[in-house]
């Protein structure tokens, strides 16, 4: 591993491939997620789905015991923007729920997300996941060597912007390793005289786009995990690793 800044690591190609294995593990198991989310299931029910899954793939739940976190996945119903803790919460008809996952092989970690529809959902409900989706790709396109940090968050704030919804400001993206959180910041908006650093080749980064059909400003409940929408609206979230490459950015959790 060389360093090429005090904020960001660049990945040997070794290590790329080890975290391309993880990706692929996770971008399997949102695949299967997606047929499996239905009006019924428990939070619960899809934490365990998850833990089952990935370590039946050969590589270990990033999430379990990070920071203390007791489960495999984060699993956020509605209003809750991230970190939302699995239990027995069934799934209703009409739902939105977010799952974050990440899966370590190798010492390597992939961190991914998304947002499902449980059931038939709402206009509103899907144009939400549509642009939160949407955005996670603009930002992706700005990841090339060279560009900055800003120019990430500005491509997926100004997408969010011009349909009327909100970015989160209080959480954002970041790097991604040896560590599943590491430097840079990833900000999902600009923040004024503060481009982040360069994009060197090698550079991985977890982007992820939390998206708020209302106001952008969250609370965190009594767990001291579930980050929820302070006006109840509801909130989207979908994510990708991306390592920065001479040709481009490549998407590692993706099949």
């Amino acid at each position: 591993m060389r360093k090429v800044s005090p904020m960001v690591t660049c990945k040997t190609p070794g290590e790329i491939a080890s975290m391309r294995k993880a990706g692929r593990v996770l971008a399997g198991l949102l695949k299967e997620l997606a047929g499996i989310v239905r009006p019924g299931l428990t939070t619960g029910d899809i934490d365990r789905f998850v833990e089952k899954y990935i370590r039946g793939c050969g590589a270990a739940p990033s999430f379990k015991g990070l920071y203390g976190f007791p489960a495999s996945a984060c699993v956020s119903v509605n209003d809750e923007v991230v970190h939302g803790i699995p239990g027995e919460r069934r799934l209703r008809e009409g739902d939105i729920v977010s799952v974050d996952v990440g899966a370590m092989v190798d010492g390597l970690h992939g961190d991914s997300a998304m947002t499902f529809p449980v059931g038939t959902v709402s206009h509103e409900a899907m144009r939400l996941l549509w642009v939160t989706e949407e955005s996670l790709y603009k930002g992706v396109e700005q990841a090339r060597a060279g560009r900055r940090v800003v120019d990430v968050s500005r491509a997926v704030q100004e997408h969010v912007e011009s349909h009327g919804f909100s970015v989160v400001r209080a959480l954002a993206g970041h790097g991604i390793g040896r560590s599943v959180h590491e430097e840079p910041r990833v900000p999902n908006f600009v923040i004024r005289h503060d481009p982040g650093p360069e994009l060197k080749p090698g550079a991985t980064l977890a982007i992820e786009p939390m998206v708020n059909a209302g106001d952008f400003e969250v609370v965190t409940l009594d767990d001291n995990w579930t980050v929820v929408t302070r006006d109840g609206s509801l909130s989207a979230h979908f994510e990708h690793t991306v390592a920065v490459t001479s040709d481009g950015p490549e998407i590692l959790t993706a099949l």
